[in-house]
């Protein structure tokens, strides 16, 4: 049984889904004027111009616009940031690193539209408000049964593949983390997860948005600035790098990927897939953050959304991959045998020896600790949907479990389960932004007309 899904998800994943969502990423380019291009200072501006100016604006979801990116934020920037990377570039060479900006930048687009749908048909449920793939596809597309149907089997995978099995696969990588940087016993580090995972979750929205409006910020810079000052040090071989990213993006022939000689096809796949993996656009989770944002229209949220993909694949996936390539780690690692997080660790530890260790056994806590918070809201968000406010309890009971046991079991067969759910809770969601993407492109009209007129009045 095992053995059938593990095929079965190594196929979905191959074949099926990477393209799928590749495919959503140009239609939306292209039928909205690629927005990643004409709208990105725009995005930029939305997203982070109200932080400092008091103009970030909350209203019956008490959450803004900065709180709710923070908060899909935090559920995109997780493992796959750090240990994602490396094992596209172990496998798929460094051209893998093009292919994942690829991704990126068709990613924004498809985020957009995810974020416009879900800030559309959100709804307000026993005084709280809710959005997000089920919301969408239930009230937005024309054949209603059809609707429900595609919404319920989103609700049940996102559960099972994000609230679940992706929390243990999150808990499992930050007790390992602890536990190889600081001698920390699995178990402890479990239940000290789940009591402060509970703290925050018990809140809600407007606790988790607030914890990663506050955490997500410090997190993100902190990396960087540790990145920024690995490529300050190994700046000679930042150029080469670059030159080898882009000739082994295009070559014909087999390239050197960690030791290992890799094809332009699979340099092109995995960093595809690698890339729309960790911005998750188009997978239907971020939706049900950007749904709770109070803006002035939906095309607003969408704006923001995009800023998210920059921050998470364009900015953070970046860096991770220059690390490791100006380091030499990926064949070093090679020749070690070591894997995902491990090649991105020895990175850290060519710069910075042993306190590079340390560095980013840090990282990787704050990144999947929040990865954990933003997980369980797209759950609670679907809970919801499912069996209303009532059951939010025992779901909550359920995650917190899957936290401490993520931390105690082999994690390799948690990890397929994961990736598994994960491709099922895709397709019905691509069908839903497939189909509305009329609704998109009139909603993003619409602003554009709204948005003149705004300006020709502050002009005068």
């Amino acid at each position: 049984m095992i053995d059938i899904i593990q095929k079965l998800t190594s196929y979905l994943w191959d074949n099926l889904i990477a393209y799928m969502l590749l495919g959503v990423g140009i239609l939306y380019t292209i039928r909205l004027g690629f927005p990643q291009v004409t709208k990105l200072g725009r995005a930029i501006k939305e997203a982070f111009g109200g932080v400092f100016t008091k103009k970030d604006k909350k209203g019956d979801s008490g959450v803004s616009a900065f709180q709710a990116l923070a908060t899909a934020i935090a559920a995109q920037v997780g493992t796959g940031n750090i240990g994602g990377v490396a094992g596209a570039i172990m496998v798929g060479g460094p051209g893998a690193v093009f292919w994942m900006w690829v991704s990126g930048i068709l990613g924004m687009s498809t985020i957009f539209a995810e974020a416009v749908l879900a800030q559309t048909y959100r709804e307000k449920k026993d005084d709280t408000v809710y959005g997000g793939p089920a919301y969408y596809l239930t009230h937005g597309l024309k054949n209603k049964k059809f609707g429900k149907v595609l919404a319920v089997l989103f609700s049940i995978f996102i559960i099972i593949a994000l609230g679940l099995v992706g929390n243990m696969v999150q808990s499992n990588s930050i007790s390992l983390s602890l536990k190889n940087g600081f001698g920390i016993t699995p178990v402890i580090t479990g239940l000290v997860l789940a009591v402060l995972v509970g703290m925050i979750v018990i809140g809600g929205i407007s606790r988790i948005s607030k914890f990663a409006e506050l955490v997500v910020p410090i997190m993100a810079l902190i990396y960087i600035i540790g990145g920024f000052v690995i490529l300050f040090k190994f700046h000679d071989q930042i150029i080469p790098v670059f030159k080898g990213i882009f000739t082994a993006a295009f070559s014909s022939e087999a390239v050197l990927g960690g030791l290992v000689g890799v094809s332009m096809k699979k340099a092109i796949r995995l960093g595809l897939q690698r890339g729309l993996f960790s911005n998750e656009a188009g997978m239907g989770s971020t939706p049900h953050a950007h749904a709770v944002a109070e803006v002035p229209h939906p095309v607003n949220q969408g704006l923001v959304a995009m800023a998210g993909v920059v921050v998470d694949t364009l900015v953070i996936c970046t860096l991770t991959a220059l690390v490791i390539l100006v380091t030499n780690a990926h064949n070093i690692s090679a020749g070690l045998d070591l894997q995902t997080v491990a090649v991105t660790q020895k990175g850290f530890e060519i710069a910075f020896g042993n306190a590079g260790l340390m560095f980013l056994a840090i990282s990787l806590v704050f990144f999947a600790f929040t990865t954990i918070v933003g997980w369980y809201y797209f759950g609670e968000s679907n809970i919801a949907y499912l069996f209303g406010k009532k059951a939010l309890t025992p779901y909550r009971i359920l995650v917190l479990v899957a936290i401490v046991l993520g931390t105690i079991i082999p994690v390799d067969t948690v990890w397929m389960f994961s990736d598994f759910f994960n491709a099922l809770m895709v397709i019905p969601n691509w069908i839903g932004v497939v189909l509305l993407s009329g609704t998109v492109v009139k909603k993003f009209d619409e602003w554009k007309k709204l948005d003149k007129e705004i300006r020709k009045v502050s002009a005068k």
